[in-house]
Order: structure tokens, then C-alpha cells, then sequence
């Protein structure tokens, strides 16, 4: 448990911030491959990909509780169930808990569905939204709870369109544009199938900034590697001239380069401005399997 402690100390969050505490899926600390930990105030998240003995929970629990004497709860979600309960270790679980980013709150359904509705590891790709969105027509696909959205418009855009085919997903997203106190008539919440809504996508285009932050599977609808082609073909018909793309790669079994080469293919006119890592908070012994971030500009001819 050492390894766990030392690890946390480079990782304690500042003020009320959310934060990776441990991320043991990265590969990098033999033995912890299977724990992950977050801290959203006032409550810590364990999470699990196999099972472990319950002595080795308490013993994991004392310790968060000694390094975070402000918590009012523990809970442990067990991911290696297919279901992925969330269950409750210790203390009180608060009605609402929000993760907290930049100053913005997230809304979090810690006990109800198997993602909790914000995911750390996109943190860089927000902040580079809302330091890029200002006075701009935004496309935010797979939206999900539209964490783009809100960092988009507390960023200055002038209006996004989520879509996202999980209308649910699409409630806690406009909730976390009201507790945001942002406007809702600046955003849009389209519960389609992507590759079945273009044309109806093409009535809010141009968009001066599309998102692409599709899972690495969603069932039927979106395989990574079948799909990030069909969906590259299909996005210059929605930006202006000059407009940006945000490609997240979210599939830990194709490299970076899968997608950088998919670009060079069929956007040959859109140039990378940068590349970006989820960070040191999410440690991966082998950075190609990691989330990445693409950010394009396209040509005005």
C-alpha cells in the first residue's frame, strides 16, 4: 500500500478541485493495475477492476480517510462486474456531488449508471476549448453530458449543438449547463445517431469548431476503427473556412498515429496544432495506449 500512498502525495488536489489520485490502469505501479482513485469533494471514488479481499479495502480506506480528513464518503465501484455497481464503503453519501474544473461543475451520477457522467482524463481537451471558443459556432458529437459545451461557452462561444444518441446523457448535460448559470438558448441538445443526422446537422452549419470525442465502441453506432473514416469524409461539409477540429482517441489499442494518419488521408488540407496527453495525473507505462487530443485547423481555400 506504500506505492498507493507515495503516489497520492504527488497528486493532492488544490483547493476544491476534482483529481486523479491513482491511476493504476496506466500500467506503471506492478500489482495496482486493477485500482483506480478520484477525489470529486467532498467524496472519494475507488474503482476496481478485479476483486479484492476486504481487509485490503479497509486498509486502503484508512488511508484515504487520514489524507482526507474533509471526506464525507467512500465509494467503491467494481468494474470488473459487468454491471459495474457502486456500492458505499464508509460515510455518508451527500444528495448531489459535483466534480469541480476550472471553476465549472459537473454534475456526477455516482450510483445510478456505469459512467459517472465526467471523465478526468479529457480535462486538457476542455481547457483548450474554452481558451479557443470565443465567438464561435461549436459542434460538440458524442456529446454525452456536454462537459465541451459548458467549457465552450464559459469560454465565450457564441453557440454549440450537442449530439449525442443517449437522451439521458443529454439531461445531465443541460443540467450542467444550468448549474453553470450559462444560457440556454446559446445551446442545443440533439438526442440522433451521428451518421444518420448530417443532414439535418447541415441546417446549424458552418460550425467554426467541431468535437470529436467518440467512445472506442458504442455498440452498433461507432467503432473506432471502422468509423473514424466515415466520420472524418463528413465533416468539411460543416466548417467554415478556416475551422477547427477537436479528435479525441479514446481506444487504448490504436496508436496515436492511427489517427494523425487518417487526417493525412482524407483531410489533407487540415494542419495539426498540437497534440496533447491526458497529463502526469494519468501515468501510462506505455503513452500510445493513453488518451490523446488532436487539435486541426483547416485551410480557408
Amino acid at each position: 500500500m506504500q506505492v498507493v500512498y507515495q503516489e497520492i502525495q504527488q497528486h493532492l488536489p488544490t483547493g476544491d478541485e476534482s483529481r486523479r489520485l491513482f491511476h493504476g490502469r496506466g500500467h506503471c505501479f506492478p500489482g495496482y493495475e486493477d485500482l483506480l482513485i478520484d477525489w470529486f469533494k467532498p467524496i472519494l471514488l475507488i474503482t476496481l477492476y478485479r476483486s479484492r479481499e476486504k481487509s485490503w479495502l479497509a486498509e486502503l480506506i484508512e488511508l484515504l480517510r487520514a489524507e482526507f480528513p474533509a471526506a464525507e464518503a467512500v465509494l467503491l465501484q467494481e468494474r470488473f462486474i459487468f454491471t459495474a455497481p457502486t456500492c458505499l464503503l464508509w460515510g455518508n453519501l451527500p444528495v448531489t456531488v459535483d466534480a469541480l474544473e476550472a471553476g465549472l461543475r459537473y454534475r456526477l451520477r455516482l450510483t445510478t449508471a456505469k459512467n459517472i457522467g465526467f471523465f478526468l482524463d479529457m480535462a486538457r481537451g476542455r481547457e483548450l476549448v474554452r481558451n479557443s471558443a470565443k465567438d464561435k459556432r461549436v459542434l460538440n458529437l458524442f456529446a454525452y453530458s456536454c462537459g465541451f459545451s459548458v467549457a465552450a461557452l464559459a469560454g465565450g462561444a457564441m453557440q454549440v449543438v450537442n449530439l449525442d444518441m443517449n437522451r439521458g446523457a443529454l439531461d445531465l448535460g443541460r443540467l450542467n449547463h444550468q448549474i453553470n448559470q450559462l444560457d440556454l438558448r446559446q445551446a442545443s441538445f440533439l438526442p440522433l445517431e451521428l451518421f444518420r443526422s448530417f443532414n439535418r446537422l447541415k441546417r446549424f452549419a458552418p460550425f467554426d469548431l467541431i468535437i470529436c470525442d467518440p467512445p472506442a465502441e458504442q455498440g452498433k453506432s461507432f467503432k473506432a476503427e471502422r468509423d473514424w473514416s466515415k466520420l472524418l469524409r463528413k465533416l468539411p461539409a460543416l466548417l467554415a473556412p478556416g475551422g477547427e477540429i477537436l479528435a479525441c482517441l479514446n481506444a487504448p489499442y490504436l496508436p496515436p498515429d492511427f489517427l494523425q494518419r487518417k487526417f493525412s488521408e482524407l483531410l489533407p488540407d487540415a494542419c495539426l496544432q498540437t497534440r496533447i496527453e491526458s497529463g502526469d495525473d494519468f501515468p501510462e507505462q506505455t503513452p500510445d495506449k493513453g488518451v490523446w487530443i488532436f487539435h486541426y485547423l483547416l485551410s480557408k481555400s
